[in-house]
C-alpha cells in the first residue's frame, strides 16, 4: 500500500513538471528583460521591430530556445552567441541590415525553418552555401528578397522541404528537381510568364505555388 502512495505520488509530481513544462512552451515572450528573468524557461522569444538589449553573454542564457524572431531589428551583426543554441528550430532575421550568414551559424544543427524575407542586399551564394551545413533545415523563406534567379547552390540545399520565393522577380520556373525533398516550391506574386502558368501542371516532383 506505502509503495502504491509513493508510486502515486511521484507520477503526480512529475505530471506537474511536465505540464509546466508544456505551458512555457507556449509562452511567447516579446520584452527582454521580462525572458531573462528566467532565461532557462524561455522557449519562444519575438524581439522583432525593436532595439535588441541583450548582451553577447546573455544570449548563452537561453538552452531551451526553440523559436527567435529578430526580424526588422536593423542588424548589421547577428551576435555569434545565437549559434550556440542547440535547440533552436525556428529563426527569423527578416528585413536586417547584413549581407551574408558567418560561418558559425551552421552550428544550428536543429534549425528546421529560417526566414531571411526582405533582404535585398543578401549575397545568395555565401548564404546558401552555408545553409547547406545544416542538417535539418527542411523550410526557407526568401521572399521579397528581388530575385530573378536562384544560384547553383540552392541544390546542395538537400533536406529542403519548403522553398518560399513570393514577391520576387521570377520570369520562369526555377530547376529544382536535384532538390529530391522538396515538396512546396511558393512562387507566388512573381512575374511567370502567362504561358507558363500551366507548368504547374507537369510532374516536377513537388507542389508549386504560383
Amino acid at each position: 500500500m506505502k509503495k502504491t502512495i509513493q508510486l502515486s505520488t511521484l507520477l503526480f509530481f512529475f505530471g506537474i513538471a511536465l505540464f509546466g513544462q508544456n505551458n512555457d512552451k507556449e509562452i511567447e515572450y516579446t520584452n527582454s528583460s521580462e525572458a531573462l528573468k528566467n532565461p532557462e524557461k524561455v522557449y519562444k522569444l519575438n524581439l522583432s521591430n525593436q532595439e535588441i538589449k541583450i548582451t553577447n553573454e546573455q544570449w548563452k542564457l537561453f538552452i531551451n530556445l526553440e523559436y527567435l524572431n529578430l526580424k526588422n531589428d536593423h542588424l548589421k551583426d547577428i551576435p555569434k552567441e545565437i549559434f550556440s543554441l542547440k535547440n533552436l528550430k525556428i529563426l527569423d532575421l527578416s528585413g536586417n541590415d547584413f549581407v551574408a550568414l558567418p560561418k558559425e551559424f551552421s552550428n544550428l544543427i536543429n534549425l528546421e525553418e529560417l526566414f531571411l524575407n526582405d533582404e535585398k542586399n543578401l549575397k545568395l551564394p555565401e548564404t546558401l552555401e552555408t545553409l547547406s551545413k545544416l542538417p535539418r533545415l527542411s523550410s526557407l523563406h526568401l521572399e521579397n528578397d528581388n530575385l530573378n534567379n536562384l544560384p547553383s547552390e540552392i541544390k546542395k540545399l538537400k533536406s529542403l522541404e519548403n522553398l518560399y520565393l513570393n514577391k520576387n522577380n521570377f520570369k520562369t520556373i526555377p530547376n529544382l528537381k536535384p532538390l529530391d525533398h522538396l515538396k512546396i516550391l511558393d512562387l507566388r506574386e512573381n512575374e511567370i510568364k502567362p504561358e507558363l502558368l500551366d507548368q504547374k501542371k507537369l510532374n516536377f516532383g513537388f507542389k508549386i505555388l504560383l
